[in-house]
């Protein structure tokens, strides 16, 4: 499902272009440039909130454009990812660049995607935690955004808050401190299995209050780990239950 996030995507090459516009799509609203002198007029004239930018391209290249919007107040906040070769990126481009990532040629397209969809999903979390009520809670339906990229949202933007889901009669919640997961439960079960227990789950409702805090630490791994470890937990169970169904339709 799209979000609510703008992204700018400049390349002169028309058939990258054409295959990370049609991959993108499902992320967000995406406008299209073929140059860097084409980009910058469009991001003047309708503020994106994700630039992606081949590195070199003839007349302004990926560097410039960047140093361009960079030294605009208006534009200063797009958050930036460059797709550039190894040699560029440890040559020509250095951390303190302010550049959200790289995307390193050549690449697959769905890792590539991958690494988009994380700003992606924090831009969107924090674009939905603009428009929260009065009462400083966020809610929203795991439909637009499921466990798993709301908690990297919430770890990529090193936030701190109480994050309670509910599906059907079933409730986790989980305390983070500067984006990492510290206390979690659901009905009796604490700490890392009760994270476990919801990274599947695409349906049902969420709110994100940030005025939520825990002294409880019941967590032992920390939030990539979690999600490392629960996707891993998850694969075995999946392979499991189609192993289970091949072991039944031979014996019929």
């Amino acid at each position: 499902m799209a979000s609510n996030v703008k992204i700018l995507l400049v390349d002169d090459n028309p058939m990258v272009l054409g295959m990370l516009q049609q991959a993108l799509a499902a992320l967000g609203e995406v406008t299209v440039a073929t140059d860097g002198a084409d980009a910058l007029l469009k991001a003047v004239d309708e503020l994106p909130d994700v630039l992606i930018s081949d590195y070199r391209m003839p007349g302004m290249d990926g560097r410039q454009l960047l140093e361009k919007l960079k030294g605009r107040p208006a534009t200063s906040g797009i958050a930036v990812i460059l797709m550039a070769t190894k040699g560029d990126i440890s040559e020509r481009l250095s951390m303190q660049d302010p550049i959200e990532d790289y995307l390193e040629k050549p690449f697959f397209l769905k890792d590539a995607i991958h690494k988009i969809k994380r700003v992606v999903d924090r831009i969107a979390l924090e674009k939905l935690s603009k428009a929260a009520s009065t009462d400083g809670i966020l809610r929203g339906s795991l439909s637009q955004m499921n466990v798993i990229d709301l908690v990297q949202s919430l770890e990529m933007g090193r936030k701190s808050c109480l994050l309670t889901m509910t599906n059907r009669d079933d409730r986790c919640e989980v305390y983070f401190s500067q984006g990492q997961a510290k206390h979690a439960a659901y009905g009796p079960v604490i700490g890392d299995a009760a994270v476990f227990k919801v990274l599947r789950w695409t349906e049902g409702n969420f709110q994100i209050d940030f005025n939520g805090k825990s002294s409880q630490e019941t967590t032992t791994l920390n939030t990539q780990g979690l999600l490392m470890e629960g996707l891993r937990l998850l694969d075995e169970a999946q392979r499991d239950e189609a192993a289970e169904g091949e072991d039944v339709l031979l014996d019929t």
